[in-house]
């Protein structure tokens, strides 16, 4: 009587077990977070840009053509590693990058980008985090595509990488 009542529980641990150990060799990527915004029309927004004198306003940013939007700061240590893949999406390939500066000094940020280069067309201050909150950004850096009809095509958290940027990058070709 007592080994059958010991065989119940024992199951129970060994299914566990086996749960246990399968969700450690599965292959996740904490990455690849679930959005909301994924082929969906750019949130509309305006703010003050950071490189002009006058609103930035994304109506007449987004939707006339294949973009990269990148969420960044100068107090994030991810953007600096990451910025140098973003200065070769705007050299290299040519491609319009649209900045967005969260919850930043405006004036460290300018002086952040006189000293690792700007590739971004223009920045985008996002001074309370509403402008993150709106495309669903977790933390930054978050990097989007957006393609030319203004719809959302691509997410990626956290900094980009050599791999990453690869990878951006065959999505920004089938997309064009």
């Amino acid at each position: 009587m007592k080994k059958q009542l010991l065989i119940l529980p024992s199951l129970f641990f060994l299914f566990f077990l086996i749960i246990f150990f399968y969700l450690l060799i599965i292959d996740r990527n904490p990455s690849e977070l679930p959005s909301t915004l994924l082929d969906k029309n750019v949130p509309k927004f305006e703010t003050e840009s950071l490189l002009k004198d006058e609103k930035f306003i994304s109506s007449k940013e987004f939707g006339n053509e294949i973009l990269l939007v990148n969420f960044f700061a100068t107090w994030c240590k991810p953007c600096r590693d990451e910025h140098i893949y973003i200065k070769r999406f705007s050299n290299e390939k040519e491609i319009k990058v649209i900045g967005i500066n969260y919850k930043d000094n405006p004036k460290k940020a300018i002086q952040w980008l006189k000293e690792l280069g700007n590739p971004y067309t223009d920045v985008a201050v996002d001074k309370s985090g509403r402008i993150a909150i709106d495309w669903g950004v977790y933390g930054i850096p978050e990097t989007f595509i957006v393609n030319s009809k203004g719809i959302i095509k691509y997410r990626h958290v956290g900094p980009v990488t050599k791999k990453i940027y690869k990878k951006i990058n065959l999505i920004i070709n089938e997309s064009e």
